[in-house]
């Protein structure tokens, strides 16, 4: 089994991202999802109840890290923070 299979079948999400403004959690969403990555939105609710208060995080599958990463990184300013990789 290749690296990249075991991280998938860990199933292990990482976050990779957080953002104040939901509109922009949906727009890095899509992207990823277009290229093809599986993610999924953590706090997403929450953070359009009181956006202040509360950050979606964007989780992709370890295995994927990566590469959601490197797409992230193109997308300037609509990303309020890239993640470090370590979870709160």
């Amino acid at each position: 089994m290749t690296e990249r299979e075991e991280h998938e079948a860990s199933g292990r999400m990482v976050t990779v991202a957080r953002f104040l403004e939901p509109v922009n959690a949906q727009m890095a969403k899509g992207m990823l999802e277009a290229a093809g990555i599986e993610c999924f939105l953590q706090g997403e609710q929450a953070n359009s109840l009181l956006a202040m208060a509360f950050r979606a995080r964007l989780q992709v599958n370890e295995a994927d890290e990566a590469a959601a990463r490197k797409l992230l990184a193109g997308t300037g300013d609509e990303v309020d923070e890239v993640t470090d990789g370590e979870d709160e």
